[in-house]
């Protein structure tokens, strides 16, 4: 396919470098290469006196125009290419794959098939996934995905309708297996009823945690699909139950966490007759031994492959007062190369939020590593969040500006003040609405441009001051639920 990259005169030496031999380069006559129009294009394809005839031109991804009577006149298609020149490279190796389009820049139309075609390879390869344990439908061990378990801490005792919510808002962030956690104050009763909720609410695998026998029997009878956790403290009493009733479990070591007891409990569960085995090794956290704990996971996969490890990835993030994001994803491939099958997070603490959503898109990614032989990189998908993967051109300053400096003068618009809050997506954890808030309406929306147009076009906003100050606080807004985040007016974002 022959193929012409037009440009503006600044971006020329970025353009060439990135087409290489894979296409030609056009200059147009502009600096800005966004600046071209359809008679520029033509006039400078004219002028340029082209020996060949081209099958494509791509244009700059942030023009703007009709360009059909251009393509009609110089005989072939023209599409968008890249906003930015650095990423044409990436672009061009989709030209005879993709069919770009006219209104959507070719790095956007790429992102969305390069992330819905690894989500497919993902979802493909767990249809295939031969695996050593089933919940349900939930593959755990073997070749399958690492599954991500929500802890919703304290359920058994936790109002029915608070629950309810809670297990649709993990489901929606994306947790596989859901886990009843238990405390010292629970009774019997209270777990049969919440695991009976919970198995009526959803088909997703529900584990019950807890060491104590009778509120795992109980769990058991009310249809626990998983029992966290097994050990010598009360194997002989409930192990009989587990094994009975044919459900998974967690087994884990005695105090001391070592090696030896865990392969000694595993063995007890096995004499039990319990053949759904999940073994946890304990990950501990940083500054108690966790390097330790990673050898004691490589071991135990080493000397039982066949039994799926899990892998307590909230024991590290909870102790930690570091973004998860990046910890999760490293969790995760450490997890990966340990042999890990369920990555475990409670997702308690605030700091901790979105650690089920970064946790299922993590496992994703090490799948897809694992598939294609490589790091986790280039993938499709990433949990890239405030870091840039490619860094825009640095603009110079130019010689001649005006420092800016704040109004000392302010006034109150007469159209009236506006009270700016957000109200979260609590089930998703993503996203929600921003609300402005004036004595004559009150307007929500999802971003700030839409809240801001609507205030304008209902004229509570008279001073370009008020409207340049509502346009900082939107946008912050928008950023909080972007990010998860709180929002307060006026305060340091």
């Amino acid at each position: 396919m022959e193929i012409l990259i037009a440009t503006g005169r600044l971006a020329e030496n970025t353009v060439r470098k990135a087409a290489g031999e894979k296409a030609d380069v056009l200059v147009a006559d502009t600096d800005i290469a966004a600046f071209i129009t359809p008679k520029k294009l033509i006039r400078a394809y004219q002028e340029a006196g082209f020996s060949k005839k081209y099958d494509l031109i791509l244009l700059p991804g942030l023009v703007a125009g009709d360009f059909s009577k251009a393509s009609d006149e110089l005989g072939c298609r023209i599409r968008l290419g890249s906003k930015h020149a650095y990423d044409l490279s990436f672009v061009l190796h989709f030209v005879e794959e993709v069919e770009f389009s006219e209104k959507v820049p070719a790095c956007e139309l790429l992102a969305d098939v390069r992330k819905e075609m690894a989500l497919e390879l993902v979802r493909k390869t767990e249809e295939e996934a031969i695996s050593s344990v089933n919940l349900r439908e939930i593959k755990l061990g073997g070749n399958a995905r690492m599954k991500v378990m929500g802890e919703i801490v304290g359920a058994a005792e936790m109002d029915p309708a608070d629950l309810e919510i809670k297990i649709e808002a993990f489901i929606a962030r994306g947790a596989d297996i859901i886990d009843l956690g238990a405390t010292l104050n629970t009774l019997p009763g209270q777990v049969r009823r919440t695991v009976t909720l919970a198995k009526a609410l959803t088909c997703t695998p529900i584990s019950i945690d807890t060491l104590d026998p009778e509120m795992i029997k109980e769990g058991i009878e009310a249809g626990a699909d998983l029992v966290l956790s097994l050990n010598g403290t009360n194997m002989e009493t409930a192990g009989p139950a587990v094994a009975e009733a044919g459900v998974a479990a967690v087994v884990i070591p005695d105090e001391g966490n070592s090696l030896e007891s865990l392969r000694r409990n595993i063995e007890a569960a096995r004499r039990l007759g319990i053949e759904k085995i999940i073994a946890d090794p304990v990950l501990d956290p940083v500054g108690h031994n966790i390097t330790e704990s990673i050898v004691r996971y490589h071991e135990f996969h080493r000397m039982y492959p066949e039994v799926p490890l899990f892998f307590g990835a909230g024991n590290v993030t909870e102790l930690m007062d570091v973004d998860t994001i990046g910890v999760n994803a490293t969790l995760c491939g450490i997890g990966a190369e340990a042999g890990a099958s369920i990555l475990f997070t409670p997702e308690y603490s605030d700091k901790a939020l979105g650690s089920i959503r970064e946790l299922k898109k993590a496992s994703e990614m090490m799948q897809l590593c694992r598939i294609r032989e490589s790091s986790p990189k280039d993938l499709g998908i990433d949990l890239l969040c405030i870091k840039e993967k490619r860094r825009r051109p640095d603009s110079p300053l130019p010689e001649k500006v005006i420092m800016a400096r704040a109004s000392k003068n302010w006034r109150v618009d007469p159209a009236g003040p506006i009270r700016v809050r957000i109200v979260p997506d609590k089930i998703s954890g993503n996203g929600g609405l921003i609300v402005a808030e004036h004595e004559k309406a009150t307007v929500a929306g999802e971003n700030a441009r839409e809240v801001m147009d609507t205030l304008l076009e209902l004229d509570l906003v008279s001073r370009l001051d008020h409207a340049a100050y509502l346009g900082r606080e939107l946008e912050k807004a928008e950023l909080a639920l972007r990010f998860n985040r709180s929002y307060a007016q006026d305060d340091v974002f």
